[in-house]
């Protein structure tokens, strides 16, 4: 097996014809996963990066394209709040389940079910739009049309969240989830989400791609790049 370029073989949770029950286990096995292995903590990063460009007294918009069960906005939310900094918080995604699934979590939060492209807001547009583990499900062309959209929608910017291909993390994930995890999406989905995911020069290319130029990219435990690009630069 070679990591050495993106795989494109299309993950189990990319069907349309999943069962709810099963896609509750995957995305409760997701929350889980974020929290312990550090992806959250990525996202409170994408915020902070952010935070210190705005005054206290604003509040907030902040979106996120294909949220899936909400995971990481109920993670912004609680952070902020402890934070004691205003926001609304919106969670889009194409999957009428997944949105169903985040809408039983009782949490402050707008929820639209829609395709990120066509999606309309309910307001001016957001002041910061973030993905998180959403990027490796694209081609990269399709990715630097939506680093453009994400530029053109957001006001003040965009953070990305996503994995580094990396043999460490994919043998790893491979054996924590067929010891650990209880979906068989996981178990088939997590390591392909490495095989699908970026080394750093991809990330170079699709951003140079969209005409971006200006942006901040760090690596992050465990094997994810966080990369910010404030609009205003």
């Amino acid at each position: 097996m070679s990591l050495k370029t993106r795989s494109y073989e299309k993950e189990l949770l990319d069907g349309d014809d999943i069962p709810f029950g099963d896609l509750l286990v995957n995305l409760s096995e997701l929350n889980t996963i974020g929290e312990l292995l550090g992806g959250h903590n990525v996202t409170r990063r994408g915020i902070d990066f952010f935070l210190r460009r705005v005054p206290d007294t604003h509040t907030l918009t902040i979106a996120e394209i294909g949220c899936g069960g909400g995971d990481n906005l109920f993670a912004i939310h609680d952070y902020l709040a402890r934070k004691k900094k205003l926001a609304s918080l919106t969670g889009v995604d194409i999957k009428p389940d997944c949105i169903r699934y985040a809408q039983s979590s009782g949490f402050n939060i707008q929820w639209i079910c829609s395709d990120y492209r066509t999606v309309v807001w309910p307001g001016d547009k957001p002041d910061i739009i973030f993905s998180s583990l959403f990027c490796h499900h694209f081609t990269d062309e399709e990715l630097i049309a939506q680093v453009q959209w994400l530029k053109e929608n957001s006001r003040i910017g965009f953070f990305i969240n996503d994995l580094h291909r990396h043999p460490l993390a994919y043998h790893s994930i491979k054996v924590l989830t067929k010891l650990f995890s209880k979906s068989y999406l996981i178990r088939n989905d997590a390591p392909l989400s490495v095989k699908r995911s970026f080394k750093k020069k991809d990330w170079a290319q699709i951003l140079a791609g969209a005409g971006v130029s200006a942006y901040g990219i760090k690596w992050q435990w465990a094997f994810r790049f966080l990369i910010c690009v404030d609009n205003e630069q």
